[in-house]
């Protein structure tokens, strides 16, 4: 009777081993506060912004008071678009900062002299739009269409993750990322990728939701996030949970001085990072030299 239990008992305990090395196996890796396999990420992210695309952008004034329309218009002056340029703006379905670099473009074509040359640059100039997420890159596509750029050549959407990217080495003037590195599976992969595909002399971006450390701004900034956050999810999307994980996922990234490293490791140089709003958000760069 005693080697019965025993050999269950050895029986219980080898499945649970075994059932723990195939989790570390697979690496482990962040989804919020939850531990989930590597292989699990994406599709949970996935999920996540499939529930919340069509109230993205509503959302997003909600939580920031309008505010993530000021960051974006910060991000895309630091970025410095001219006629001409090709560009990868990732992570960016739903279009905010691709339209806001062709609205740039636009503007300084009006503005510089016309001699015919600065025309024809801006029917070169490309913005590639890529996201991993259909739902998201079609609620860009109607929005395109109703700015009247839906026929626009000049904004091309590319279904793609921000690890594995399609594009040709050094084949970008700049790279955009607002609000998505922090929800891809491998950071240092999206960098590296960021790096590759940008040419030489050409510019990284990067605007996301960052860390707080002024004591009394932290413990509303936390009480907010952890309490009204969700709460607006439930009541404007019906959705808590993925509201839930955004603010998680926000606590779970790298620090500003962190985060400067791994672009720094990923071979950018000059890089340097701006907060805005004591860190709740902040705008890192680098050059590819």
């Amino acid at each position: 009777m005693a080697l019965r239990m025993t050999t269950r008992n050895m029986g219980s305990n080898l499945s649970f081993m075994l059932s723990r090395t195939s989790f570390l196996h697979s690496h482990a890796t962040s989804f919020g506060f939850k531990e989930v396999k590597e292989e699990e990420k994406s599709k949970l992210v996935g999920n996540v912004f499939s529930s919340v695309a069509q109230n993205y952008d509503l959302m997003n004034d909600l939580m920031s008071a309008g505010l993530h329309r000021l960051w974006k218009d910060r991000l895309v002056s630091k970025l410095h678009p001219f006629p001409g340029m090709k560009h990868l703006d990732v992570a960016g379905g739903t279009g905010d900062v691709a339209f806001r670099i062709i609205d740039t473009i636009n503007s300084v074509s009006r503005t510089a002299i016309q001699d015919g040359l600065e025309d024809e640059l801006r029917n070169e100039t490309r913005v590639y739009v890529c996201d991993i997420n259909p739902n998201m890159l079609n609620v860009g596509k109607k929005r395109a269409v109703e700015r009247g750029l839906g026929e626009d050549p000049s904004i091309i959407c590319v279904e793609g993750n921000a690890e594995t990217l399609s594009f040709e080495d050094g084949s970008m003037d700049g790279y955009t990322i607002a609000f998505g590195i922090r929800n891809v599976t491998h950071i240092d992969k999206a960098l590296a990728e960021a790096y590759r595909v940008l040419k030489r002399g050409g510019r990284f971006l990067c605007l996301e939701l960052s860390h707080v450390d002024t004591p009394i701004f932290k413990e509303l900034y936390d009480y907010y996030s952890f309490s009204v956050i969700p709460a607006i999810g439930e009541l404007v999307a019906g959705d808590r949970a993925s509201y839930q994980y955004l603010v998680e996922s926000i606590r779970r990234f790298p620090s500003q001085g962190m985060f400067a490293s791994m672009i720094a490791e990923a071979g950018f140089q000059k890089v340097e990072y701006e907060n805005l709003v004591g860190g709740v958000v902040a705008i890192h760069s680098g050059l590819k030299f």
